[in-house]
């Protein structure tokens, strides 16, 4: 996949789940802070037990249940 491809696609699933705005500033955001995804999920999941991880993964799984409309990466 090029990487034009992979840039459509990521675009079209956050204006698609967040709005065309909010996606954009998302965006403007990520570009200004300089933000590194890698050591934002580390910390992130470090400050967590297993147990927390766990709890969460369930109640997004409840809230947002598997539906044939899913976006396909």
């Amino acid at each position: 996949m090029t990487t034009a491809e992979i840039m459509n696609r990521g675009m079209k699933c956050l204006t698609e789940q967040m709005g065309i705005v909010d996606a954009e500033h998302f965006i403007s955001v990520i570009i200004r802070e300089k933000f590194d995804y890698t050591k934002w999920q580390r910390e992130y999941y470090d400050a967590k037990t297993p147990e927390e991880i766990s709890a969460e993964a369930s109640n997004f799984e409840k809230t947002h249940p598997f539906t044939s409309n899913a976006v396909r990466l």
